[in-house]
């Protein structure tokens, strides 16, 4: 095993060698410094942040242009945005599952049109999912299980061509295109299976629609925490499953440079399985837990039970207990170019709910107060730290955000609870400002 430590100044280094070849020991560098260590274990190169970051500043995320309206046209008025992608050129693509409809924007934001519609024919859609995606060549693809195939579009909203996929499963997961335009939808590989022995990966599909290759995930030999509520009288037979609130998961994101990201938030550890005898991984070894707040506990305890009721009435809590402090992440993504976005765990901040004069009906779930601000850890496909972003109040991890270098598209929670499409730039900052 090698071991290397560096300190380094935010420079832009082309490839992880770069950075191994220009680590030298300097304990006098400024705290606000990138210091790492590098580790060589098998086919694994570890890129472990001991402390500082190459920004040196903490960032936030700044609005330049946002979408939507609360009263106005249709076409700016938002009810239900199920999926988000982007073209090279900046132009944006929403489906709004609350209105059915597939519309583009300009760069500018200014409603360019309306593709396809509702129902069963040749460029039309019944049941789309949050895969929506555009091709390097500027194609845009809509998968829709419900059709049980994904559409392809021109960028003028002409229909294309449709490529058969299996229907069905209705998922959050938006489509990958990797930068050779080949695209990658969600599956489940042993559909028909109980819904604890699931197994999902990525079905691969060529420019073309040609289907190729089943990826499969990375996996750990870890069984995460779970509950379980289920009915079998005879008639009806169902099950639920869900992981304990702030119990570690296994997670993975698809890359557009082509490979996996994975991770098992037991630990700071991210995995790039960059080609098949060559893993990057990302540590952090100065993260620190965060705590979970009692009340916070209570409610999460509360809202469980009451979804799980759903499925098994006088369902009661039968997996291991909420843990006292958070992983350090909950959720990965791959952006267009190669950056990791981690979703930390952050303290909860409690916001003020409704009054409630009457006690609330059995089955019914309860508001969840307790929200966690949101904010990402970046790192450049090298391994390298950049720092933490933060996210402004009402920034939505559903859909799926568009990351792509310093720009992100995502939607925004307004007043009312009205969503919008706002574009943001990453804006740095002193750590000292408020």
């Amino acid at each position: 095993m090698k071991r290397h430590r560096c300190a380094a100044t935010p420079i832009r280094l082309a490839v992880l060698s770069a950075v191994l070849a220009a680590c030298t020991a300097n304990e006098d560098r400024s705290a606000s410094e990138w210091v790492a260590e590098h580790d060589t274990i098998g086919d694994t190169i570890v890129v472990r942040t001991v402390g500082g970051s190459v920004w040196s500043d903490t960032a936030i995320l700044v609005a330049d242009l946002t979408i939507g309206q609360f009263e106005g046209p249709d076409e700016y008025m938002f009810g239900r945005l199920r999926s988000l992608a982007v073209a090279s050129d900046g132009s944006i693509y929403v489906f709004d599952s609350h209105a059915r409809a597939l519309r583009k924007y300009a760069p500018d934001g200014s409603y360019l049109g309306t593709f396809g519609q509702e129902g069963s024919g040749p460029g039309e859609y019944k049941r789309p999912d949050a895969g929506l995606a555009v091709l390097p060549d500027g194609r845009v693809l809509l998968r829709d299980p419900g059709n049980a195939r994904i559409t392809v579009y021109s960028p003028d909203g002409e229909y294309l061509d449709s490529w058969r996929i299996r229907g069905g499963l209705n998922t959050s997961r938006r489509l990958s295109v990797d930068t050779a335009g080949n695209v990658y939808v969600f599956l489940l590989i042993n559909q028909g299976a109980p819904v604890t022995e699931w197994q999902r990966g990525l079905a691969r599909y060529g420019p073309d629609g040609v289907p190729g290759d089943t990826l499969r995930p990375p996996s750990w030999d870890f069984e995460e925490p779970e509950l379980v509520a289920s009915v079998n009288d005879g008639e009806n037979r169902s099950m639920s499953v869900s992981t304990v609130p702030f119990g570690p998961e296994q997670m993975w994101s698809f890359s557009p440079l082509g490979y996996m990201v994975g991770a098992l938030s037991t630990r700071y550890a991210i995995d790039l399985y960059q080609a098949p005898d060559r893993v990057l991984r990302i540590e952090r070894a100065d993260w620190q837990p965060v705590p979970v707040l009692e009340p916070e506990k209570e409610e999460q305890e509360a809202i469980m039970t009451a979804n799980m009721r759903f499925t098994e009435p006088g369902w009661r809590w039968n997996g291991p207990p909420i843990p006292d402090t958070k992983p350090p992440f909950s959720r990965i993504y791959a952006g267009d170019r190669g950056r990791v976005w981690v979703r930390l765990h952050q303290e909860a901040y409690q916001i003020e709910s409704e009054e409630v004069d009457e006690p609330e009906e059995p089955g019914t779930v309860p508001d969840r107060t307790w929200i966690e601000p949101v904010a990402f850890d970046v790192f450049e496909a090298d391994g390298r730290y950049l720092g933490m972003v933060r996210a402004p109040e009402g920034f939505s991890i559903y859909p799926t955000p568009v990351f792509r270098g310093d720009t992100v598209w995502a939607v925004v929670r307004g007043e009312f609870d009205v969503p919008y499409l706002v574009r943001f730039k990453i804006e740095h900052r002193n750590p000292d400002e408020t």
